[in-house]
C-alpha cells in the first residue's frame, strides 16, 4: 500500500511566511487575544477580496452565526439556506432560534436554484434572510439570485466558506451579499487550522460583530455587558498563520485547477463519468473536484477502491433536509441535490498531491471500468 493521499489537507508555505508572522507574535508576546496580526489579517484579506471591512472569528460558523445577528435574524424568523451544503450552513440559524426553509440545488451550477428561490418566496413572503453557498469553489448563479432577493428586499449573507479565490464575472464571491463568510478550517484552501472571517462593505455592522464575537464587552473601566456576547474572535497566533497562506492564495488555486483539469484529461473519456458544471461567468477555485456517475459502477465502489489504496474520497455533501436533525423544516426544490448526493464522488484534491499521487488515483478509478 503506497502513501496515504489526503482529501485536502494542510499545505503551510515553502516559504515560511506563516513561521515569521507567530514568531512575531510570540517575540512580542501578543499570543492572545488580540494583536497586530489580528488587524492586518482583518485589512489584506478584505484588500485581496475587494470588501470595505472584514471581522476575523474562530470559525466560519460563528461568521454566519454573527452575520444572522448582523441581519436582524431572530427567533421565529425563515431563514432561505441551500439543502445542499454542510451542516455549519444551516445549524447558525437554530442558534438564532430561527427556521430554516431549505432550497434545492440548481443542476448547472450545483448551488441554489434560482427557480425553487423565487417559488419559496411565494410560500414565505416574509423572509428575515437567505443564506447562498458557493458549493466546492462553483459560484452561484449570483444575478439571478441577487435579483430575487432585491425584488423582496432580503439581506443576503454568502456562504464562501470553501470558495475563497474563486470568481464570479470577475469579482470575489462572498462580496456580492451584505455579508460574506470564509472558513479557514484544516481542510479548505488555505488554513488558519481554525477560523473564519466576515466581509462586508457596511463597516459599522463589521465593528457590531467585533464587539458581540467580544464577549460584547461594554467601554467602561469596569467589566460590563449591555448585549449578549460571545467568544467569537480570532487569536494572534491563528491571524498569523493566516496571513502568511494568504500570501499563497493564488498558488493553491493554481494547483487545485491543476488537479482538476488532470482528473478531466484522465477520467473526462470514461463512460457514465460526468463532472461539476463549469459555466462561463464562473472562474472556480476547485477546492474540490467532484464527479456524478451514471451507471453500474457507484460512488461507494469508487470511494472502496481508492480507500483500499490508502486514499481518501468521499461522498458530495448529504441534503440537509434529509438529515435526521433537519428533516423536519420545509424543503423546496425538485430534488436535484438529492440526485447530486446519490450519485456525487468527491476525488482527493490535496494540494501538495505530485503527478505520481494523481495517477494513482486515476489508475484505481480506470481499473473499475477495465473489470
Amino acid at each position: 500500500m503506497g502513501k496515504q493521499i489526503f482529501l485536502s489537507s494542510p499545505h503551510m508555505s515553502d516559504e515560511g511566511y506563516e513561521m515569521d508572522f507567530v514568531k512575531e507574535a510570540f517575540d512580542t508576546n501578543w499570543i492572545a487575544p488580540l494583536g497586530t496580526n489580528v488587524n492586518e489579517f482583518e485589512k489584506e484579506l478584505a484588500a485581496k477580496v475587494g470588501s470595505n471591512d472584514a471581522a476575523a472569528l474562530s470559525s466560519g460558523t460563528g461568521a454566519i452565526h454573527l452575520a444572522l445577528k448582523a441581519a436582524g435574524v431572530g427567533e421565529g424568523d425563515i431563514v432561505f439556506c441551500p439543502t445542499l451544503t454542510f451542516s455549519a450552513t444551516a445549524n447558525p440559524i437554530i442558534y438564532q432560534n430561527a427556521i430554516p426553509v431549505f432550497i434545492d440545488s440548481d443542476s448547472k451550477t450545483w448551488n441554489m436554484c434560482p427557480e425553487a428561490l423565487e417559488e419559496a418566496f411565494s410560500k414565505y413572503p416574509n423572509v428575515k434572510a437567505v443564506i447562498v453557498v458557493h458549493l466546492y469553489g462553483l459560484s452561484a448563479d449570483m444575478d439571478k439570485i441577487m435579483g430575487v432577493c432585491k425584488k423582496y428586499n432580503v439581506p443576503v449573507i454568502e456562504d464562501a466558506a470553501e470558495s475563497l479565490g474563486t470568481y464570479y464575472k470577475g469579482k470575489h464571491t462572498g462580496t456580492f451579499g451584505d455579508y460574506g463568510i470564509f472558513s479557514f478550517n484544516g481542510n479548505k484552501i488555505i488554513t488558519t487550522s481554525g477560523g473564519g472571517m466576515l466581509v462586508s462593505n457596511d463597516s459599522e455592522r463589521v465593528e457590531k460583530v467585533r464587539f458581540w464575537a467580544t464577549q460584547s464587552r461594554d467601554k467602561a473601566r469596569h467589566y460590563q455587558h449591555s448585549e449578549l456576547g460571545f467568544n467569537y474572535r480570532m487569536s494572534n497566533v491563528v491571524a498569523g498563520i493566516g496571513r502568511g497562506q494568504l500570501k499563497v492564495l493564488d498558488k493553491r488555486v493554481e494547483k487545485k485547477n491543476y488537479i482538476y483539469n488532470y482528473y478531466h484529461k484522465e477520467l473526462g473519456m470514461l463512460d457514465g463519468i460526468n463532472f461539476m458544471p463549469n459555466n462561463n461567468w464562473d472562474k472556480p477555485n476547485y477546492w474540490l473536484s467532484c464527479i456524478t456517475l451514471i451507471g453500474e459502477i457507484r460512488p461507494n465502489d469508487i470511494i472502496d477502491a481508492l480507500q483500499a489504496e490508502n486514499i481518501e474520497s468521499r461522498p458530495v455533501w448529504k441534503p440537509m433536509h434529509i438529515q435526521p436533525f433537519f428533516e423536519k423544516y420545509d424543503f423546496v426544490g425538485t430534488n436535484v441535490s438529492e440526485k447530486l448526493f446519490e450519485n456525487g464522488v468527491c476525488l482527493p484534491s490535496d494540494t501538495k498531491m505530485t503527478d505520481e499521487d494523481l495517477y494513482r488515483v486515476v489508475k484505481v478509478i480506470k481499473g473499475l471500468w477495465l473489470q
